[in-house]
C-alpha cells in the first residue's frame, strides 16, 4: 500500500528514545508515526530491574518502565504501527519508509532501533543458541534453577546479569579477559560480595561444547599463560558490547568504524533531517537516561527542521 499523505515525523524504534521522541513530538502537534517491530519498550523489557533511571528511588522493572513510557506516549496522541522497516530511500527532502506492505512518507526521520548483543564469533556458539546460549538472562534465567552457569563479559550489563542469575542458579562464573571490572563500583561490591559468584579473571572462552539436550562444557583459556581448561556448566550467557540495528540504513547516512550512526549535538546525522538516537548513535554513555534525552532533543530538532528547511518536493 502506498499512501501518499507526508507525514511530518516518523519514528523508527520504539525504546526509550523513540518513546521519548513520540511524547515530545506529539506534545508539539507533530504528524507522528512510530514505527516498532517488536514490542513497546526496546531491550529495557529484558531489564529485570532497574535502579538509576532519576524518579523511581526504589527502582522499577524494566516491564513497569516500558509500560509507563508507552502510556505517556498515546496519551499525547502518539500514532504507533507495529511493523519492520525493510529499506529508507532519500528523495530530495522526502524520507520514503518501505515496510515491505506498506510505503510511508515523511518530512524528517528519527532513528532510534537501538543495538543489539555482540557475539564472541566462536565455535558452539551458534550451535547451542537457545540451546544453553543465551544473550538475556531475564528471558532465561528461570530455565536454570539450582545449575551452574557462566557468564561473558566484565562491564555493567555482564555484571547486573550475573547478579540477576544468582536468584536462580547455584554457581555463576563471571568470565573475565582482564583483571579488573569496567562495570560501577557498586554493581562491582555486589558481585564481589556475592557467594555465588565466582570470577575467573584474565580468562576468555574459546569454545562452547555440549550435546544433544544442550550446552554441558566451555573451553576457556588464560589469556597470560595461555592454558586451556574446562569449565563445566550448564548454560553460559554472553554479554560484550552490543551492534547496532542499521541494516535497513541507506549508506548515505555516516557511521563510525563500530557501525553507529554519526551525529552533531542536535542529533542530526549527515543527512538534514534525519536524526537518530539512543543506542543506535555513537555515543559515550548507552544508559535510558541518556537514551531519553537523545529522543526528546531529536524531536525538537526535527520539529525546528521541519518549520524552517523542509521543502515539499515538486
Amino acid at each position: 500500500m502506498n499512501d501518499e499523505k507526508v507525514r511530518d515525523l516518523v519514528i523508527i524504534g520504539g525504546g526509550p528514545a523513540g518513546l521519548a521522541a513520540g511524547i515530545y513530538a506529539a506534545r508539539a502537534r507533530l504528524d507522528t508515526l512510530l514505527v516498532e517491530k517488536l514490542g513497546q519498550g526496546g531491550q529495557i523489557l529484558l531489564t529485570d530491574w532497574i535502579e538509576n533511571y532519576p524518579g523511581f528511588p526504589e527502582g522499577i522493572s524494566g516491564f513497569e518502565l516500558a509500560d509507563l513510557f508507552g502510556k505517556q506516549a498515546t496519551k499525547f496522541g502518539l500514532d504507533i504501527l507495529n511493523g519492520e522497516v525493510v529499506d529508507i530511500k532519500l528523495k530530495n527532502h522526502e524520507k520514503i519508509v518501505n515496510l515491505g506492505n506498506q510505503i510511508i512518507k515523511a518530512k524528517a526521520l528519527i532513528i532510534a532501533t537501538g543495538a543489539s548483543p555482540s557475539r564472541l564469533g566462536i565455535e558452539g556458539e551458534d550451535t547451542y543458541t537457545g540451546k544453553g546460549v543465551s544473550f538475556c538472562a531475564t528471558c532465561d534465567g528461570p530455565f536454570y534453577r539450582e545449575k551452574v552457569v557462566a557468564v561473558v563479559g566484565g562491564g555493567n550489563s555482564a555484571v547486573e546479569e550475573a547478579l540477576f542469575l544468582t536468584k536462580f542458579a547455584s554457581k555463576v562464573y563471571i568470565i573475565h579477559r582482564r583483571d579488573e571490572l569496567r562495570a560501577t563500583k557498586i554493581l562491582q561490591e555486589r558481585a564481589f560480595n556475592n557467594p555465588k559468584i565466582e570470577i575467573l579473571w584474565d580468562t576468555v572462552l574459546v569454545k562452547i561444547e555440549g550435546d544433544s539436550a544442550g550446552v554441558n562444557n566451555l573451553k576457556i583459556k588464560n589469556v597470560k599463560n595461555n592454558n586451556v581448561s574446562d569449565l563445566k556448566v550448564d548454560g553460559v550467557f554472553i554479554f560484550v558490547g552490543t551492534v547496532p540495528n542499521t541494516a535497513f540504513i541507506p549508506p548515505e547516512i555516516e557511521r563510525n568504524s563500530r557501525g553507529f550512526l554519526v551525529t552533531n549535538e542536535n542529533m542530526e546525522t549527515s543527512v538534514h533531517g534525519v536524526f537518530a538516537a539512543g543506542d543506535v548513535r555513537a555515543k559515550l554513555l548507552r544508559q535510558i537516561v541518556t537514551a531519553v534525552g537523545d529522543g526528546a532533543t531529536a524531536a525538537f530538532a526535527a520539529e525546528l527542521y521541519i518549520q524552517n528547511e523542509y521543502q515539499p518536493s515538486t
